[in-house]
């Protein structure tokens, strides 16, 4: 077998300042907030406006998603994703290198990997650290939004990657993918509250395992080392060298699962887009196990 020769899904702060210092913020290499919090905690766009990376847009994950689904964060179509990435000066020739501003180093931005890799981009990294750590080393911050020229982008949506409710329900007996969750464990096993939700239990999709995406962080917020990610993926007893769907409450922490494993020499997890809150209202009350009221201990 050939193995493909993976891009690299990590840049550090200090190759990013080199970049910025030397001018290289432009056509070939863009960076991206994608800061997201939660309503009534911090805003996102107006922390954006106050400091950021030098040369950086702002990527709102509200606007870049499918407006129309009932469920939370929904991928955009493809020429959703096209239009709102070319908007921001990317094409398909050009190094994005996203972050975010969360407290744990990393937390909207991995989706945003993954949702590049999904429509087909290769050349997408996520900034190690993250803007907390970017921050505490001295690196250079500006208020100057960025105003990039606008770019072609072509969007092509790699569905093996994605997964889909009827393919995860058809997974429950077919088996050919293991499927790992990515919530706290208070949530996955139904014990604690699913936050902001109204009328959403928590629990877990029968079957899946359990791996908190904060685990794959250490605390000063950088990503493990691959030799780290691959004994915490032993010790659950997920097996790399198998189909993988990482699943969480909407999609997004999910995309740590699939980071971790890329960084382990495994590109090609796929997440279930519409996660437990979909499930939640979807499936048979019997493909989902909750230990808190109302579920199925």
């Amino acid at each position: 077998m050939v193995h493909q020769v993976l891009y690299r899904a990590l840049v550090s702060t200090k190759w990013l300042a080199e970049s910025v210092r030397a001018g290289k913020v432009g056509p070939g290499l863009r960076v991206l907030d994608a800061s997201w919090y939660s309503p009534g905690t911090r805003e996102a766009r107006k922390e954006y406006l106050e400091r950021h990376v030098p040369g950086a847009s702002f990527f709102d994950i509200e606007e870049c998603r499918d407006k129309a689904s009932p469920y939370e964060v929904m991928l955009p179509s493809e020429a959703g994703f096209a239009d709102y990435v070319g908007s921001l000066g990317i094409s398909n020739d050009t190094h994005v290198v996203v972050y975010d501003g969360d407290d744990l180093g990393s937390f909207y931005a991995p989706r945003v990997w993954w949702m590049f890799r999904v429509f087909g981009h290769r050349t997408v990294s996520v900034l190690n650290g993250g803007f907390r750590n970017w921050l505490k080393e001295g690196h250079p911050v500006t208020s100057e939004p960025s105003r990039p020229e606008p770019a072609i982008f072509k969007a092509t949506l790699n569905r093996s990657l994605l997964k889909t409710y009827e393919q995860v329900l058809e997974n429950l007996e077919s088996k050919r993918f293991q499927l790992v969750d990515s919530r706290a464990q208070g949530r996955y096993l139904g014990t604690q509250p699913e936050p902001d939700a109204v009328g959403l239990d928590s629990g877990h999709i029968r079957g899946s395992v359990n791996m908190p995406f904060m685990n794959f962080l250490t605390e000063d917020g950088f990503e493990k080392s691959p030799e780290e990610l691959r004994a915490m993926f032993e010790a659950k007893k997920v097996d790399l060298t198998k189909p993988l769907i990482a699943t969480c409450r909407k999609g997004v922490t999910a995309c740590h699962i699939a980071l971790a494993a890329y960084l382990c020499g495994k590109p090609d997890v796929a997440i279930y887009d519409g996660s437990w809150f979909e499930w939640f209202h979807r499936a048979p009350p019997e493909t989902w196990v909750s230990q808190g009221k109302g579920g199925k201990a």
